[in-house]
């Protein structure tokens, strides 16, 4: 991947784990989705406020956190992606990590659009901060602020890496990809009206 042509954003890449269509509907026909409507993301956004208000100084010492950063404006031309990380936890084994509240349950496992999504931001705060980045964490905030550990794999830093020239192929190329292999995520979706 050459360090032109167009960026893309995290939530680009849940949208294409969602269903491929979302990125051609929104970037080559420009049809914006209207997500800010949706009860979910309005309650996300006002937790993700609340949080930062709350314990601004406060570092989570069983995870070994010694410095955290919030709201942390990543970029990578590499990789053709931006995003905000909702913490930067500087930790004492001298490694980093992404932190990510997610207006969620906890179900007794890590979705694949959560693990892409902090494996995209481990990527970019190695960059970024020049430090490795092995792990992130997840706090779902309607299960008690529950904290689950991800670990990451070279296949996580590959697929997702994958996932993302995927979304740039179908950008560039303006070519209407398969739908999602999942129907049932058709009857709730912004675009059933006009995808064929």
């Amino acid at each position: 991947m050459d360090d032109s042509g167009p960026m893309i954003i995290i939530s680009d890449v849940l949208e294409y784990l969602f269903c491929p269509r979302f990125i051609y509907f929104m970037h080559c026909l420009d049809i914006p989705q209207h997500e800010e409507l949706k009860y979910k993301v309005i309650r996300g956004r006002e937790v993700h406020l609340e949080k930062g208000r709350m314990n601004p100084n406060y570092l989570r010492k069983r995870l070994g956190v010694i410095r955290r950063e919030r709201d942390v404006f990543l970029a990578s031309e590499e990789l053709h992606i931006k995003g905000i990380v909702d913490e930067v936890l500087f930790l004492n084994d001298g490694t980093a990590a992404p932190l990510e509240y997610k207006f969620a349950e906890f179900k007794q496992r890590v979705f694949k659009t959560y693990r892409y999504q902090l494996a995209l931001h481990a990527l970019m705060i190695q960059d970024l901060f020049d430090v490795t980045v092995n792990r992130g964490y997840l706090c779902f905030t309607r299960s008690n602020d529950h904290i689950e550990e991800v670990w990451f794999s070279k296949k996580d830093f590959e697929e997702s890496r994958q996932v993302v020239r995927d979304i740039l192929e179908i950008i560039e190329t303006g070519e209407f990809p398969k739908r999602a292999s999942n129907a049932s995520r058709c009857v709730d979706c912004c675009y059933r009206n006009i995808c064929a």
